[in-house]
């Protein structure tokens, strides 16, 4: 097993990727979008974090957060994030996938992957890669040709602050090849 070890950064700036069990596509339906909303919100209330970029994709999310000043607990956040989402999704009908034995004795439920994965964002140069990541990521997947099609991505609010120009990303232009970033955000 590999000896992976979070790196904590009070304050820090970090890029999540949060992936459905069994890549189920179960995020972007109304239901599965307000559960989600609501969880980050309540989260939000209780421990404080900006949300800099985000999209949500059928089977999973990308995000970058800041965290406040003295703050490293971006896993509570996230456990609670993924808990108050499945207890409201499965009260509302939601279905999940099946769960292993194993899944079973730890009271996992069949809806989120076990963990998350975490990036510490070093600089501007980084920061600039992942934002972008996140905003491609709907035409990386062939969900869309056009980035403005995909409705739930910051993207929007990029192109209104004038970071992205309305046609940002919509060539195969080879500044959109985000392999190194692929192969980190194990996707």
């Amino acid at each position: 097993m590999p000896d992976y070890r979070r790196r904590y950064r009070p304050g820090g700036c970090f890029f999540f990727t949060v992936v459905t069990h069994l890549r189920q596509p179960i995020l972007t339906s109304d239901l599965d979008r307000r559960c989600l909303r609501e969880a980050i919100t309540l989260i939000k209330q209780r421990r404080p974090f900006d949300i800099e970029a985000s999209v949500l994709l059928p089977d999973h999310l990308h995000t970058i957060w800041h965290l406040p000043a003295g703050d490293t607990d971006y896993s509570t956040r996230w456990r609670r994030i993924k808990e108050e989402f499945t207890r409201a999704y499965l009260a509302e009908g939601g279905t999940e996938a099946g769960v292993t034995v194993s899944r079973k004795q730890r009271h996992h439920r069949g809806i989120w992957q076990r963990r998350f994965w975490e990036h510490t964002i070093d600089g501007d140069e980084d920061y600039a890669q992942h934002f972008d990541y996140i905003h491609y990521n709907p035409r990386k997947h062939r969900l869309v040709t056009n980035l403005a099609d995909w409705p739930w991505s910051t993207y929007h609010q990029s192109v209104i602050a004038g970071i992205y120009p309305p046609s940002w990303g919509n060539t195969d232009d080879p500044r959109f090849d985000f392999k190194d970033l692929d192969q980190t955000a194990m996707e």
